[in-house]
């Protein structure tokens, strides 16, 4: 078992630039991918005096669709060459960015000046990016990073990241090479679920280890719980705001990292809906959701100098995520377009609770937005390993309730049944608590 340190080293600004691994911690970090990265956001503190059996750096390729300042480009693969503090102090990822390509670009990309000061490779094909200009594959790790950019909206509204295509030619590369490396894609699989399937049983035929989403379930959370495993949970709901799909994504992460939890595992989706507007309300008052396990969510809010009201008042017009999984647990994600909420918060009956729990995921908005740093700090852990730090098909599902629930909205808010979301899994992946989140730090200019 893992034993968390009080910190861990991506705080401390006094390491060296590329300080690497010991021997034991590796060890330790090899154990965690194998029991499902428990205490993943705690990796144990670096010493300080030079010791032998460093890690080897692996090389990494980024495909990206953008990158600008703080977009997920930046607050990830900035991370290979700034460091986790986004300004060349504190320690950096045993990782090496050796080569990029940027889907589109514009006056404010700053990879090009990145890769002048660090040496990295700009390629206009993903084959090149992966080849480093060869025939064979010549790094050891890919990130695929379909987020920001200019990209068209699908019928349902969902905005055409070009995910699959990003994926697709890696797969190319791979099949030609005979060989395959750790691959991690940001956020949802995909806009639509055929092009997400491919990508799944694309993955598993070239035996490629993967993974996906966003760094939800890795933040910190108010107050510091998680879900107990193999318990009986029977409903959860959950408070959302921003952006419909990018945003509505990560409550939905924020969701299933913790009912995925629960006894016999994760079994899949039977049917979503999306309604909007004040019938989100009256549909608790139908029961279809408690208000008992609603008022647990809104009491776990912080910011509730926003509010003058009641939160029905204050949010009138919501979107609801309405979950129907095929073991009978019933969610519902009531979500704030207009960000008069501006939290992720989520209550579930757990059964032995005599009230329901609650926690919201707290995401730094500063750089050096340390959450993604959590988050790269399980692709790291995958792309050394070759074992994924939370389990791919939970992304999977994921993407698929999304946009069956776009499907839902397009169609005036239809139940929608969802059959071919029986995927069923077992959780990998128990969160710790992590320490306070580091100071922010200004931008420094490439």
């Amino acid at each position: 078992m893992l034993t968390p340190a009080s910190a861990p080293d991506i705080f401390s600004p006094a390491q060296p630039q590329h300080r690497a691994r010991t021997r034991r911690e590796f060890a330790t970090e090899l154990g965690a991918a194998a029991l499902g990265v428990a205490g993943l956001a705690n990796l144990p503190q670096m010493a300080t005096g030079a010791e032998p059996g460093r890690r080897v750096r692996k090389k990494i390729a980024a495909v990206v669709t953008h990158y600008t300042l703080n977009s997920h480009a930046d607050v990830l693969v900035s991370r290979l060459f700034q460091g986790h503090m986004l300004n060349g102090t504190g320690a950096h990822p045993d990782l090496e960015l050796v080569s990029l390509f940027v889907d589109q670009y514009d006056k404010a990309d700053i990879s090009q000046a990145f890769a002048r000061k660090h040496g990295f490779r700009h390629f206009d094909t993903i084959a090149g990016a992966l080849t480093l200009g060869g025939k064979d594959l010549a790094v050891d790790g890919v990130l695929l990073i379909g987020e920001h950019g200019i990209y068209p909206l699908s019928a349902t509204g969902q905005i055409m990241y070009p995910r699959r295509r990003f994926f697709a030619e890696t797969a190319a590369v791979f099949r030609r090479c005979g060989r395959s490396v750790p691959v991690f894609s940001d956020k949802h699989l995909a806009w639509n679920w055929a092009d997400a399937k491919w990508m799944y049983d694309t993955a598993q035929e070239l035996k490629i280890p993967m993974m996906a989403g966003s760094s939800i379930p890795v933040t910190w959370r108010r107050p510091a719980i998680e879900a107990t495993r193999d318990v009986r949970i029977t409903e959860a709901v959950g408070l959302s705001y921003g952006p419909i799909e990018g945003y509505g994504y990560h409550a939905l992460e924020g969701l299933q990292c913790l009912v995925e939890r629960r006894r016999g595992g994760e079994t899949g989706v039977a049917a979503v809906q999306m309604i909007e507007g004040p019938e989100v309300y009256a549909q608790r008052d139908k029961g279809r959701f408690s208000q008992r396990v609603f008022d647990a969510a809104l009491h776990c809010r912080e910011n509730t100098n926003r509010f003058k009201g009641t939160f029905e008042e204050v949010v009138r017009q919501p979107a609801g995520f309405f979950i129907e999984y095929r073991d009978g647990l019933r969610a519902v994600i009531i979500h704030d377009m207009r960000d008069a909420n501006n939290e992720w918060i989520v209550a579930w009956d757990e059964a032995g609770k005599p009230a329901p729990p609650a926690t919201l995921f707290w995401t730094q908005e500063a750089r050096p937005m340390m959450h993604f740093g959590f988050q790269l700090h399980g692709i790291e852990a995958m792309i050394h390993t070759g074992k994924p730090a939370w389990p791919v098909e939970r992304t999977l599902l994921t993407t698929g309730i999304l946009a069956a629930l776009f499907e839902s909205r397009q169609k005036g808010g239809i139940r929608i049944a969802t059959p071919h979301l029986a995927i069923a899994y077992q959780p990998t992946f128990t969160w710790t608590p992590v320490p306070p989140p580091p100071p922010s730090r200004p931008f420094t200019e490439p």
